[in-house]
């Protein structure tokens, strides 16, 4: 058990999620993992934190460059949350995103550090894109989360499963761009984060407080967004996914047309997934 005078370290590795995005205080992204980190410390301890979680982060990043840093702290408390990215390129493939989080969730296990995972919404879901557009997206992002899940499972991680109707539904926990958590939903993963700790001994000073600091954003807040740079969001994150994309809307209209319907482009998922599960499990 770790002494109270022994400091708690706690790194943080993935992409905007973690890096704070949507919670700005004191002209900075503050986010979820630096308001857990502030009710971690038991009394006369201290807490080193360690953000390194980068916007726009894909599983290669973190497990070449962000996961060794990591390993170098020796944490005793060790996020990782990332995917998001890797479903908006050209060149997703499961297979390859359950060996890269396989190899970093065993790096960190395998330094002594608890590990929190969570698995998110899709972006097509949240953004409210047509369904030939939201459908592959969603698709990819069923893949991830499965593969997270059974990874998390294995690993004992302390998880969130941020992608239930209960954190997606309420749009007071997220910002105008529907796809990153504002302040009170950076707060919320923060207390459920610790609530989870706290079971096991692991978070021993004060929940984070829920209360935003700042109001929510404005329906016309969020429409403006949504008319100006909702769709520019894609654009920008999905590189060279978009060519892609309107060749899968395409593949969805295709089989919708000819009566076949989404089956065996889900079949076609779920067999790629059960591989990917296959090779990083040992089953």
């Amino acid at each position: 058990m770790l002494a109270e005078t022994a400091p708690l370290r706690f790194a943080v590795l993935g992409d905007s999620f973690s890096e704070g995005v949507g919670d700005r205080a004191a002209g900075a992204w503050r986010g979820w993992a630096a308001l857990l980190a502030d009710g971690l410390a038991g009394p006369g301890q201290r807490v080193e934190y360690a953000n390194l979680a980068v916007s726009g982060a894909l599983s290669a990043d973190v497990a070449a460059h962000q996961a060794p840093r990591a390993v170098a702290l020796r944490p005793h408390l060790a996020s990782v949350v990332v995917g998001v990215n890797d479903t908006l390129r050209h060149g997703f493939d499961i297979g390859l995103y359950a060996r890269r989080l396989d190899r970093v969730l065993g790096a960190l296990d395998a330094a002594g550090a608890v590990l929190l995972t969570a698995c998110l919404p899709d972006p097509g879901r949240m953004l409210g894109l047509p369904a030939p557009l939201a459908r592959p997206l969603a698709r990819r992002r069923r893949s991830v989360n499965a593969v997270v899940h059974a990874l998390s499972a294995r690993r004992g991680a302390v998880h969130l499963h941020l992608a239930d109707p209960a954190w997606t539904d309420d749009r007071r926990l997220w910002s105008a761009d529907r796809l990153h958590p504002g302040e009170r939903g950076h707060r919320a993963v923060a207390g459920a984060f610790h609530r989870l700790l706290a079971e096991r001994g692991l978070a021993r000073g004060p929940a984070p407080s829920p209360e935003a600091s700042e109001p929510p954003p404005t329906r016309a807040e969020t429409a403006l967004w949504l008319a100006t740079a909702g769709t520019g969001w894609v654009l920008r994150r999905s590189r060279d996914l978009l060519p892609q994309l309107l060749l899968l809307a395409g593949e969805e209209l295709l089989h919708r047309g000819d009566g076949t319907g989404p089956g065996p482009l889900d079949a076609r998922a779920e067999t790629a997934l059960a591989a990917a599960l296959a090779a990083t499990m040992g089953g």
